[in-house]
């Protein structure tokens, strides 16, 4: 813009043109800088009290909605565990058009994200959101899912100062760290969270790379059956989903 000077009477623009390269040169993901991102087709609000949605993360919308329409479920009710942006939940929601899904997470922060993100995507009749503890037991009232998906931190907390810059220094910690080995949040959430599962209903986790048969043994030791894995584009397992039976 060679005539911008023409418009720009006060500096407000190049000031803030400056700004915004300052940040970008600094290494901020350019997700933040914008305040959004595109995920799964749908327009994503992003804050830094939030991870950024990944394309990996697909991988586990793709494993929902193929199990929703596998077994021709009418109006799905879901959850998403750990939801951040809510994202995962959105996505399945705006795709599976009578599912009804609850996002939820333990970051109130995060939670406002979701309610705009909600808002943004005209999903207020069919989505909703909550503050829960994914480590902790569920509430009495909250009733059955016929799916639960779950994005939880995966990443060793030994691993967490080896990250890109533009992960470590701008992404939340409570969102990355899952504990010594990275998964914590798979052992404390299976023998949790499986009872509010309907008969049938199904479990689906993303997990870093090499935790697939890890997050398998899990579903496998707390009773889930036809437990299988989904690769993302570059051939890693990244989602594990089993089906709930109840004894």
């Amino acid at each position: 813009m060679r005539d911008r000077h023409q418009y720009d009477t006060d500096g407000s623009y190049q000031k803030n043109l400056d700004a915004l390269i300052d940040r970008r040169l600094g290494g901020e993901p350019i997700a933040y800088i914008l305040g959004e991102w595109e995920f799964y087709g749908i327009p994503i609000d992003v804050t830094r009290d939030v991870l950024i949605p990944r394309v990996d993360t697909e991988v586990l919308v793709d494993a929902a909605l193929e199990h929703i329409r596998k077994r021709h479920i009418e109006a799905p009710r879901v959850l998403d565990l750990c939801a951040g942006t809510g994202c995962v939940g959105l996505a399945i929601a705006a795709n599976a058009t009578d599912a009804r899904v609850l996002l939820a997470d333990i970051s109130p922060a995060a939670l406002r994200v979701c309610r705009r993100n909600i808002h943004r995507n005209n999903l207020i009749r069919r989505v909703t959101s909550m503050e829960l503890d994914a480590l902790k037991s569920p509430p009495l009232l909250i009733g059955t899912f016929d799916l639960i998906v779950c994005n939880p931190p995966y990443i060793p907390t030994g691993d967490i100062a080896g990250l890109e810059e533009s992960v470590r220094a701008y992404e939340p910690v409570l969102a990355l760290d899952g504990g010594e080995d990275g998964l914590n949040y798979y052992r404390g959430i299976v023998p949790k969270w499986k009872e509010t599962l309907a008969e049938g209903g199904v479990f689906a986790f993303e997990c870093g790379i090499g935790q697939a048969p890890f997050v398998a043994e899990v579903l496998y030791r707390n009773g889930f059956e036809e437990i299988r894995t989904y690769k993302d584009t570059l051939g890693i397992e990244r989602v594990v989903a089993g089906i709930w039976r109840r004894p």
